[in-house]
């Protein structure tokens, strides 16, 4: 995993994420150390642009270089924000992977769905996802997050994206969470 040089941690999630219950297990350990640095990324920036271009960086690497994940490699991770121009739509954001859809509607695609919901989509094979919009021909499962605010308004989606069947269960689920939260806590919307 990257090594990521900061200071203090001031974000909640650096040693503990609830749902894991400090559990040993390789993956939920992953997924702590992957918060503690992106809560090192986000500390004393709130520019939703940096924070978002960061964290999909840090997190797409991430994903691609740990041993826990082999076989099931990720091929895109992003945000998709809210359009403040047209209502009822999500923009691309910052991302790491190939081109990718520039709008979404809310409620169409995973990323949608996710949106309109306000809660986490995992889609073992998005080919059996109705209405599942396929911005890159090799994603074959998807995992979505909202970017939900504390009082409950969804202001985009964390979106990951890999290349083979099934590649997300209940850690990468609790672990992204975290991450998206940690990115909403730290950005100004």
């Amino acid at each position: 995993m990257p090594q990521i040089v900061g200071g203090s941690c001031s974000i909640r999630m650096a040693s503990f994420i609830p749902g894991f219950n400090n559990t040993l297990d390789p993956k939920a350990q992953f997924y702590l150390e992957l918060a503690s640095e992106c809560a090192s990324l986000l500390e004393g920036q709130r520019n939703l642009v940096t924070n978002t271009a960061n964290i999909s960086s840090l997190v797409y690497h991430s994903l691609l270089e740990t041993p826990l994940r082999e076989g099931k490699p990720v091929n895109w991770v992003g945000f998709y924000l809210l359009d403040a121009k047209k209502a009822n739509s999500l923009i691309l954001g910052p991302f790491q992977g190939k081109p990718a859809c520039t709008e979404i509607t809310i409620g169409r695609g995973v990323c949608g769905t996710s949106a309109l919901e306000a809660k986490t989509v995992v889609v073992k094979d998005v080919h059996e996802f109705p209405g599942h919009i396929a911005c890159d021909a090799a994603s074959k499962s998807e995992i979505v997050v909202p970017l939900t605010t504390p009082d409950g308004k969804v202001q985009g989606v964390f979106d990951i994206d890999a290349s083979e069947l099934d590649a997300f269960d209940d850690f990468d689920r609790i672990g992204l969470e975290a991450i998206a939260a940690m990115v909403v806590e730290a950005s100004d919307f």
